[in-house]
């Protein structure tokens, strides 16, 4: 008589229940990495618009650009940017999904229309800054990047 070979019933089901704990372990880790890259995406557009605000400050001998034109200065002939970045906050899905940046007067924020921009900027500091007082993955205030 020949032995048959193979896996026994109860063997079978051990792997099936290893392999769904290391799956309900890895899975939330991994939905958690997403949001990680996605914050620092935001974290590389804020980088670009306070690059462009340090080349424009150079570039025009220590003067800031003034608020009310903000987001055309860095965008015309693309010289410091090809256009404002949009950014949404991967944590607060409800903040809108735009790309303008707004002059701040003090803590107050002046935004277009009704519109609450994501971007905010501060001609006496010359800081670009991030309209959310929500918390990252981090517990950082946005705002406070």
């Amino acid at each position: 008589m020949k032995r048959q070979r193979g896996f026994t019933l109860i063997e079978l089901m051990l792997v099936v229940a290893i392999i769904g704990l290391l799956a309900a372990i890895a899975i939330p880790k991994f939905a958690n990495l997403v949001i990680k890259a996605k914050e620092a995406a935001i974290r590389g557009k804020l980088g670009s618009l306070r690059s462009a605000l340090s080349i424009y400050y150079a570039d025009n001998e220590g003067t800031y650009p003034h608020p009310g034109n903000i987001s055309q200065v860095f965008t015309i002939g693309g010289k410091y940017l090809d256009a404002v970045p949009s950014i949404s906050i991967p944590t607060v899905p409800s903040h809108a999904d735009f790309n303008f940046i707004a002059g701040i007067q003090g803590l107050d924020w002046v935004d277009g229309g009704g519109i609450s921009p994501p971007w905010g900027y501060d001609s006496s500091n010359g800081t670009i800054t991030i309209n959310c007082t929500h918390t990252d993955t981090k517990g950082t205030t946005w705002s406070l990047w």
